[in-house]
């Protein structure tokens, strides 16, 4: 049997996707887990051979998940199940050593063969997507990224420092250093053009 984890905060999804692959004869919904850290300490407990993994959770994003299970001795494989057809998205999995990358609206039959390929040991990635995926690369460090996330909520200078743990003068040239990579005019519309190119 091939043990699955689902990693999915929207619950009906999340429930809908454990149904339908509980259905095939040599898949095991073994857990399931809203966020990303949950996730994580599940796949640490009981090393399922796939986690199925959505990317924007709360906490821990499946790409910083399926990062950090590719640094530890775990060997479960990461297979991206999203909505998010938008290159940067799928180079940013793909760097992070995810092993398939779907979408959402994949029929069952055809995730359940993705998982099994999986585990053979192959790369599954969604028709149409992996020739884009070597466009533009994302100009963005981490440590941008994570501030424009936080600009992206509405936060200002002080509130993005405070939350952040950086000095607010560190605060605002890493934005402004993100902006201007971006061509945009203030971090509010660096957030959205990131966001857009799937760089967040």
């Amino acid at each position: 049997m091939i043990k699955v984890l689902i990693a999915e905060d929207q619950v009906m999804l999340r429930d809908a996707l454990a149904t339908l692959l509980a259905l095939e004869n040599d898949i095991e919904i073994v857990g399931a887990a809203a966020t990303g850290d949950e996730a994580l300490r599940q796949v640490r407990a009981d090393a399922p051979d796939v986690l199925l993994s959505d990317i924007e959770m709360p906490g821990m994003t499946g790409l910083e998940l399926a990062a950090t299970i590719r640094r530890e001795p775990i060997r479960t494989r990461v297979l991206i199940v999203t909505t998010f057809d938008r290159p940067g998205y799928l180079r940013r999995a793909l760097d992070a050593g995810v092993a398939g990358y779907v979408l959402k609206d994949t029929p069952s039959q055809e995730l359940a063969q993705a998982i099994r390929r999986v585990v053979a040991g192959e790369q599954v990635i969604q028709d149409g997507l992996i020739r884009e995926a070597w466009g533009e690369a994302d100009p963005l460090n981490d440590t941008e990224r994570r501030l424009l996330r936080l600009a992206e909520t509405g936060l200002d200078s002080i509130q993005i420092a405070e939350a952040s743990g950086l000095a607010r003068g560190t605060v605002r040239n890493y934005l402004h250093k993100a902006s201007s990579k971006l061509g945009a005019s203030n971090r509010v519309e660096a957030a959205r053009l990131a966001r857009q190119n799937g760089w967040l």
